[in-house]
Formats: C-alpha cells, sequence, structure tokens
C-alpha cells in the first residue's frame, strides 16, 4: 500500500471539498477535527505558525501566537493529545463520500499471487457498508468512494471458484481511509476455494486499526494486537489437523478462554453507550466467544482424516441434526419429550436455515454464524444439553472431551447465562443472508 504523505495543504483542501460545511468557522472547525484525529494537529500549526510574515499580518505584536515562548508551551502540550485515538472528524461528518483503498495481500508461498477466479471484497464500518465490489483480474489494489463508514468493523473478501487456479490463499486484507489516513488490517491465514480448507469461497475478517508508522510497506506488518486479530489458519491448523497437535490448548486453558471472552462481553454491556468499543470483535475476534467456544468444541474430537479429508465440528452438528430429525422421542419421561423436541426442533430450524443461505461460507464460518445467532437469541444454553445428549457424541469425540464432561458443561451453560440480560445485536455483515 503506497505510503500517504503528510500534507498541510492536501487536508485543508480535503475540508475545503466537504459540501456539507458551509462557514469559514465550520471549515476551521472541521480542519481542527482531521488534524486531531490524524494526530497532525500539533505539526500542522507549528507549520502555519512558522510564516511570521502571515501571523504579524494577522495578529497583533502582543498576542498570544506572537509570543515565542508561550507558542512552544502551547505546540508541546497539543502533542499530548496524541496519546488518544480520536474519531471526532469521522463521527461527526457521517455523510460525506470518502474515498478508501482496499489491498489484497496473498501468501505467495502457498498459493498463486492472483486467482484465475473472480474475486470480490465488501468493507463494513459503524455507519454502513460499501456493498460488493468486484475486483478486476489480474490486480490487487482498489479504490473506491462511498459514503462515511465510520470506524471499520469488518471485511467480507470472496470469489466465484472459476478458472483453473481458483483456489486462493490470502494472508489480510488492508484498508485505509485515504481522508483520515486510518489503516485497518483484516487477517485471513486461510484459503478460498472448494475442495481446500473448509471449502469456503467467502470470508469474513474483523479488522483492527493498526497505529501510524513510517513510510514503510504495510503489507511487512503480519502481526496484530491478539485481542482484535481474526482467526487465522494458524490456529485451526492445531486444532483440526494432525499436524499440530502438540499446540492445542489445555482444558483449563479453554475454560478460562470462555470466562475470558463471556466477561469481556458483560463488561461491553456495562460501559456507557459512547465508551463500548465493537461487539463484533468481542464475539467474533481472536480471543472471542466464537473462538472460546470453537476451541470447546475441538477438545477431544476425533478429527483424525478420512480418505485426507478433514472432519470438522459442522459436521458433528449436520450429523447431530439429522438425528434429531428423524428420531421421534428423546428423554425418559413425556414432560422431558416435550421439552427436547422443541428445543432440537428450534436448533434444527436454525442449523437448516444457515445451510440453505446463498452465501459460500465453508464449515469453520457456519459454526460462527450459529454461534453468534445463538448468542443473539439467547439460545446457547439450550442448545449445548442436546448436542450432549446425542448418542453421536461417543461415536465423534474422545471419552476425556470436555463436551462429555457433565461437571464441565454444566459450568458452561451457567457461563453463558451470564449474558441472557443484555440485548445483543449484531451487525448486518455476520447475519447476511439468514432469514431467521
Amino acid at each position: 500500500m503506497p505510503f500517504l504523505r503528510v500534507s498541510l495543504i492536501q487536508d485543508m483542501r480535503h475540508i475545503q471539498n466537504v459540501s456539507e460545511i458551509k462557514t469559514d468557522v465550520g471549515r476551521a472547525r472541521g480542519w481542527i477535527r482531521l488534524s486531531l484525529e490524524k494526530k497532525l494537529l500539533s505539526q500542522h500549526l507549528k507549520q502555519l505558525l512558522s510564516n511570521q510574515a502571515l501571523t504579524k499580518k494577522l495578529y497583533k505584536r502582543y498576542a498570544f501566537l506572537r509570543c515565542e515562548e508561550e507558542k512552544e508551551q502551547f505546540l508541546y502540550h497539543l502533542l499530548t493529545l496524541n496519546t488518544v485515538d480520536y474519531f471526532c472528524f469521522t463521527s461527526v461528518f457521517t455523510t460525506i463520500m470518502i474515498p478508501y483503498r482496499a489491498v489484497i495481500i496473498p501468501i505467495k508461498k502457498l498459493s498463486n499471487a492472483i486467482t484465475t477466479s473472480n474475486p470480490w471484497v465488501s468493507v463494513s464500518g459503524e455507519l454502513g457498508d460499501s456493498g460488493v465490489m468486484q475486483i478486476p483480474k489480474n490486480v490487487l489494489e482498489i479504490t473506491f468512494d462511498c459514503q462515511n463508514l465510520g470506524k471499520l468493523t469488518t471485511a467480507q473478501i470472496g470469489h466465484d471458484n472459476s478458472g483453473l487456479l481458483a483456489k486462493w490463499l490470502v494472508d489480510c486484507v488492508m484498508v485505509r481511509n485515504e481522508i483520515t489516513g486510518h489503516t485497518y488490517k483484516f487477517p485471513c491465514g486461510r484459503w478460498l476455494g472448494k475442495g481446500v480448507d473448509d471449502g469456503s469461497l467467502e470470508r469474513i475478517l474483523i479488522g483492527e486499526l493498526l497505529m501510524p508508522c513510517a513510510d514503510e510497506d504495510l503489507s511487512k506488518q503480519c502481526r496484530t494486537p491478539p485481542l482484535q486479530r481474526s482467526p487465522t489458519q494458524t490456529r485451526r491448523l492445531s486444532i483440526t489437523s494432525l499436524a499440530g497437535r502438540n499446540n492445542k490448548p489445555n482444558a483449563g486453558q479453554i475454560q478460562e478462554a470462555i470466562g475470558e471472552a463471556v466477561n469481556n462481553i458483560v463488561k461491553h454491556f456495562h460501559k456507557p453507550e459512547k465508551e463500548r468499543g465493537s461487539l463484533t470483535i468481542l464475539l467474533c475476534g481472536e480471543n472471542g466467544l466464537v473462538s472460546a467456544l470453537e476451541q470447546f468444541f475441538h477438545h477431544g474430537f476425533k478429527s483424525s482424516r478420512i480418505f485426507q479429508k478433514n472432519v470438522f465440528v459442522w459436521d458433528f452438528i449436520e450429523k447431530a441434526v439429522a438425528y434429531f430429525e428423524m428420531t421421534d422421542q428423546i428423554g425418559d419421561t413425556e414432560e422431558e419429550t416435550e421439552s427436547f423436541r422443541s428445543m432440537y426442533k428450534v436448533f434444527c430450524h436454525y442449523v437448516n436455515a444457515i445451510n440453505v443461505t446463498p452465501r459460500n461460507i465453508g464449515k469453520d464460518g457456519k459454526f460462527q454464524f450459529l454461534v453468534c445467532l445463538g448468542a443473539r437469541d439467547h439460545l446457547l444454553p439450550q442448545w449445548i444439553p442436546l448436542l450432549v445428549e446425542c448418542p453421536l457424541i461417543t461415536r465423534m469425540y474422545e471419552e476425556y472431551a470436555l463436551l462429555r464432561d457433565h461437571l464441565t458443561v454444566n459450568s458452561l451453560i451457567r457461563v453463558l447465562q451470564t449474558v441472557h440480560e443484555f440485548n445483543i445485536t449484531l451487525e448486518s455483515s455476520l447475519v447476511k443472508g439468514i432469514t431467521l
């Protein structure tokens, strides 16, 4: 991604081009907001005030800005504002058109740099989404204009699986606001294509804001803060393949991760609304609820390859749904039968709705959908006992699996019930194409 040059003149032109601002005072305020958000207020003012001829023309001799000592101290104090991330421009001018730049970075050592299929990308933020944008073939970078998206939260990337070299291993997607300079990284680290990985043709990536850096190739930044990273292939390999068995988290670490994920959601809702971060990160980020529950379901999972084909947790869920749909009775008493029938019918309805979605998501993506929808509708504590009681669990899970430990399962249910009092709203990118 090309370096975005720091320019006082360019920032002034950006403000002049905002048609929503009608007065010179409004433009001055808009410029201050933009400079503050870009952490350039002190630098820009220093450049402006260095023009002594202009300051002498506009200010009297006793003016504060013509006193060198006070001016230097003033500019020094303004530097302390750079320690805080402000979004005072982005959050105020919500209807203006913003130019964005998106760069797709593939893993060239293991995959083709360019895919023969027709790739696309869609970027979402707190204020809206860009819609699906087709990426021209043999191109990894696009620019687009759309109404201010606000803080970016997710990016979706996919392709139509056409051509001889359709399979594509994407490292990450980088998106930059060309006015504010805010750059977001959306880690992927997974394949797109049929017959590889979990067969997904599209992925939902969770973004994190990168700190401003010097003039360097942003694609070299390969690591991001763990609290805001998308689940990557590295973690998934450690829990789905034979190669990474030594890297699996133990039972205690998994239970601690679930508690931490739920605790973060609870703390999110106890904060004042203006101070809350992204709920999507808490649900789907690296240390989010989806990741923690995925580790729980993978513990003791018999995921050895069958005829060179990976077995995923979603395979177990689909088999459980097939069992429920052809079973006439579950439970020992009539009361239990009706209760379980009601719960498993709802569970089957959700799983089937996810399976018939027109989106080309893989098995891990479907599991993410199920967890997000279950969290939104407060159904996760009801679904887990269903899977525990399903006879298939003995065939697909080892005896030591957490899912077969009733004390651990009861503890998990109690933890998940703590979020029932909160109204969880999912952003559109997480539920698009699913009617429930």
